[in-house]
């Protein structure tokens, strides 16, 4: 009898393991609440791209204050949770296993999601986050308080709070990531730091570098040492750009298709002037330079104008030279600001000048009217 009931209670663990294991997936499950959400109400998964706008992955529908998400990830990576008609998101780190999340409409910030190393490690993040941003938020209203006193004592000491909680905020992510290695979302905060241009760069690398190697092996992490590769290289060439540092030589044509080197065209003073036929406060700015060239030419200076235009515009760009009188040298690739010159000076916006010494070192940038006068003045009078 003994034996018939052990063999029943084996069969029936067997079967219950068949049944959890065909219940089993290898991707996310994502269990949703939503109180206070009515039926037929959409649910959006949705994940960034490379400009940060978010796109729906998935959509579900909210039944008796519940929904489900499933599919399969390549990595765990961060997407967001938001409901239609209600304003805000919740982030989750979305992994192949399953995931709860409890949707707070009244307050979307004390949404919860949970069941993963990875989200549990974001909900630290951001509680902390979110304590820092409310201590700031509470000592501007002091301040704000204090604009009319005569207290100025007091508004100084509030003014050094407020100074020190925004430092705690610039520092926190970097503190995070030094005692959090062992997580895919440290990766993902890593990766989102990278993705605002930071300058922050040698403590990004040390946390990357601290992550667990298995993280950084993986895909993602070998997406994401790609884009740290990338901007390391960046910063070197942006520190190229500094001033006291000798100007990267370029070569690019003229508008007879001649290749002309800046270096062979140097003088005592050398202004690179980037600018384009379509921009109204280049033109307007051209004028002083042809006062300043007309002024201080025949005393060594050299003009080479970098122009910006766009593919197929090379006819506006030869009527502004022609039409602003620009009698100095001019090169374009005419690919707008993927110019070849633009990208190796980091042009943002125009008009743009760097001013270069005898030697070609970098004395002085983005002057203009008066500034740009007085200084080739002082380097040639």
């Amino acid at each position: 009898m003994m034996r018939k009931i052990i063999s029943i209670l084996t069969i029936a663990l067997l079967l219950m393991a068949c049944d959890e294991k065909a219940e089993k997936t290898d991707g996310y499950v994502i269990n949703g609440t939503a109180k206070g959400v009515y039926n037929g109400m959409r649910v959006y998964l949705k994940a960034s791209d490379e400009r940060s706008s978010q796109k729906a992955q998935d959509t579900a529908i909210v039944m008796d204050e519940v929904f489900k998400f499933e599919g399969k990830v390549d990595y765990p990576q961060m997407w967001y949770i938001s409901v239609s008609n209600v304003n805000g998101f919740v982030p989750i780190m979305v992994e192949n296993e399953t995931i709860e999340v409890n949707f707070n409409k009244e307050v979307i910030d004390n949404s919860t999601v949970t069941g993963t190393k990875a989200n549990e490690a974001l909900s630290k993040y951001s509680k902390g986050f979110k304590l820092l941003l409310d201590k700031r938020n509470d000592i501007s209203k002091q301040f704000s308080a204090t604009m009319n006193s005569t207290n100025t004592e007091s508004r100084e000491e509030i003014s050094k709070k407020l100074g020190e909680v925004n430092a705690e905020l610039s520092t926190y992510p970097f503190k995070f990531l030094k005692t959090n290695s062992d997580t895919y979302f440290s990766l993902s905060l890593i990766d989102n730091i990278l993705k605002s241009n930071p300058i922050e760069f040698n403590e990004i690398d040390e946390a990357f570098a601290k992550l667990d190697t298995d993280i950084k092996n993986s895909p993602y992490g070998k997406t994401v040492q790609a884009n740290l590769e990338a901007l390391k290289k960046k910063n070197e060439g942006l520190a190229m750009l500094n001033i006291g540092k000798v100007a990267p030589d370029f070569t690019a044509p003229d508008p007879d298709g001649n290749q002309i080197s800046m270096h062979n065209i140097r003088g005592k003073a050398t202004i690179i002037d980037f600018w384009a036929s379509w921009c109204g406060p280049c033109r307007r700015e051209n004028p002083n330079v042809v006062k300043v060239y007309e002024k201080f030419h025949n005393k060594g200076l050299e003009i080479i104008s970098v122009s910006l235009d766009k593919p197929g515009q090379k006819d506006n760009w030869l009527k502004a030279i022609a039409d602003d009188k620009l009698n100095w040298h001019h090169v374009s690739n005419l690919n707008y600001f993927q110019d070849p010159v633009a990208l190796q000076y980091n042009i943002q916006s125009i008009p743009a000048t760097y001013i270069l010494d005898a030697e070609g070192k970098i004395v002085a940038k983005s002057l203009r009217g008066q500034a740009l006068e007085d200084k080739i003045a002082e380097m040639l009078n």
